[in-house]
C-alpha cells in the first residue's frame, strides 16, 4: 500500500482528499503546512506528496525547494488556486512533478496520483543488493539470508546512502544535511555515533566495510567474494 502525504491547511478539502485516496486503497498522512510535512517525512516513509501552495509558516513552494535541496526524489503534486503559467513555471522549476488547479476533481486527482506513482515505480524497487545482503528502502529492512539486522531509521538511511555509492567519500556535513535535514542542530558527533552503532550491529557482515576518512567523513568499501 502506498503512503500519500496530504499537505493542506483547508480542513474540509484535506479531509475530502484523504477520503478519496483511502477509498482507492492508499494510506494517508496529513499536515497543515510545509513545516508539519517535514516532520511527517522525517518519521515516516512517504511515496508521494500532494501539497497546497498557499499555506501558513511554510508554503508549498518552500516545501518543494526544501525537499529537493535535501535530495528527496519523492514525487510531488502541487495544488493551487492560481492558474497562471508563471505560478506553474515556478513550481516546476523548483522540482514539482505535477500541478492541479482548484477546484479539484477528486477522480482526476486519483488518476494523476496513479500516473505519478507508476512513473516513479523505482521507489517500490529501491533495493540495494550486495552479495547476500539486501537493503529495502521501502521497508527500511536489512537482511542477509534469513538474518535480519535491526537498524534504527537514521542508521538505515546512513547505510543506504553509503552503500548506494560505494567508494565515495561523504563528509559528515553532507550526511547531516541529507539524513537529518538542513535545519537540523545535529553535529558531527551524531554521525559518528550512528556509524559506530552500524558497525557494532553489522560487524559479522563480510560484504562491506565502512571506512573512516580522517578529518573528512566516511565511505563504504565493498568486498568481493573469492
Amino acid at each position: 500500500m502506498f503512503n500519500i502525504l496530504i499537505v493542506e491547511d483547508d480542513k474540509n478539502l484535506r479531509k475530502l482528499m484523504v477520503t478519496s485516496l483511502i477509498k482507492n486503497q492508499y494510506h494517508t498522512f496529513e499536515a497543515t503546512n510545509g513545516a508539519e510535512a517535514l516532520e511527517v517525512l522525517d518519521k515516516n516513509y512517504i511515496d508521494l506528496v500532494i501539497s497546497d501552495v498557499k499555506m501558513p509558516e511554510m508554503d508549498g513552494y518552500e516545501l518543494v525547494k526544501d525537499l529537493r535541496d535535501s535530495q528527496y526524489e519523492i514525487p510531488i503534486m502541487l495544488i493551487t488556486a492560481k492558474a497562471g503559467i508563471e505560478d506553474k513555471k515556478l513550481g516546476f522549476l523548483l522540482g514539482a512533478d505535477d500541478y492541479m488547479v482548484k477546484p479539484i476533481n477528486m477522480e482526476e486527482m486519483v488518476l494523476r496520483v496513479q500516473v505519478l506513482l507508476k512513473r516513479a515505480k523505482r521507489i517500490n524497487e529501491r533495493k540495494i543488493r550486495i552479495g547476500d545482503l539486501v537493503l529495502d528502502y521501502k521497508q527500511l529492512t536489512v537482511m542477509r539470508g534469513n538474518q535480519v539486522y535491526n537498524l534504527a531509521q537514521k542508521e538505515f538511511y546512513l547505510l543506504y546512502k553509503l552503500l548506494g555509492t560505494p567508494n565515495t567519500i561523504f563528509t559528515r556535513q553532507e550526511l547531516i544535511e541529507e539524513i537529518w535535514g538542513l535545519e537540523s542542530e545535529s553535529d558531527y558527533r551524531t554521525v559518528d555515533v550512528h556509524i559506530k552503532r552500524i558497525r557494532e550491529k553489522m560487524g559479522d557482515v563480510p560484504e562491506f566495510e565502512i571506512q573512516t576518512v580522517r578529518g573528512i567523513g566516511y565511505k563504504c568499501i565493498l568486498h568481493q567474494k573469492g
